[in-house]
């Protein structure tokens, strides 16, 4: 069965530097259950798909599906674990603004979308495969199910950054607000793409507008988390109790 390569717009952490020939296997072959499960889902909605299918689709038993993801809904939603990854190293940089942080990863992650729709043949088709996707999440109960627990598992990766670096603790209302509204602007972000994706509007067009929009979100939260800062410094102790500026 011939894929599209859908993990050339949802972001990747890269090939390892020293890959051997067992990681490298097991990477592809991981991309190739994806990338046919996602090109199934589109075609027949995600109710309409056995994992038993995808499994014949890719020449591998059901059990070696299961190997490399956990739920039939992972393969779709399959890249939570590389932007928790991302949040984690991005927001204990001490010297990065924690919307600065998650600006460039949502960057990384746009950036990723608008060029693959610019390398493909037709890059309307392209956009509207997108659209198609997120339609798809959208309105699939389980998914939608899965992507709040996969939010929820953000947010508190997130508040555990944002509390080490202000000497809180992770449920501590500061951290946990702070982190509520900086995963706000991944939904700012797919819901511009898919306003802008619509129409004919070149792939670079419609990075810069949706960068625009998610940048006037941050403005917001931006002007929120100046009371939470300086970040990176620990309580001030006054008098016995605890100060935080």
């Amino acid at each position: 069965m011939s894929t599209v390569d859908w993990t050339g717009w949802r972001r990747q952490l890269g090939e390892p530097e020293a890959e051997g020939l067992r990681e490298r296997k097991k990477r592809l072959m991981r991309q190739r259950l994806s990338d046919t499960a996602t090109e199934m889902f589109l075609e027949r909605g995600f109710d309409g798909v056995r994992v038993a299918e995808i499994a014949q689709a890719c020449e591998v038993s059901e059990k070696t599906v299961f190997n490399y993801f956990p739920t039939k809904e992972s393969l779709l939603l399959d890249l939570g674990e590389t932007t928790m990854a991302a949040l984690r190293t991005d927001l204990a940089l001490p010297d990065r603004c924690p919307v600065d942080a998650v600006l460039r990863i949502l960057s990384d992650e746009l950036h990723g979308m608008t060029s693959w729709i610019a390398a493909q043949d037709d890059p309307v088709q392209a956009a509207a495969m997108i659209r198609r996707f997120r339609e798809l999440t959208r309105s699939t109960p389980s998914l939608r199910a899965y992507h709040r627990d996969m939010t929820d598992r953000l947010i508190g990766a997130a508040a555990e950054a944002l509390a080490r670096r202000t000497g809180m603790s992770p449920d501590d209302p500061e951290p946990q607000i702070a982190a509520t509204a900086l995963l706000g602007l991944w939904p700012i972000q797919f819901r511009s793409l898919g306003k802008h994706l619509k129409g004919v509007r070149a792939p670079e067009q419609v990075h810069e507008m949706v960068t625009a929009d998610v940048r006037r979100a941050a403005k917001l939260i931006e002007t929120g988390l100046a009371s939470f800062r300086p970040l990176g410094e620990p309580p001030i102790a006054t008098g016995g109790r605890v100060v935080r500026r």
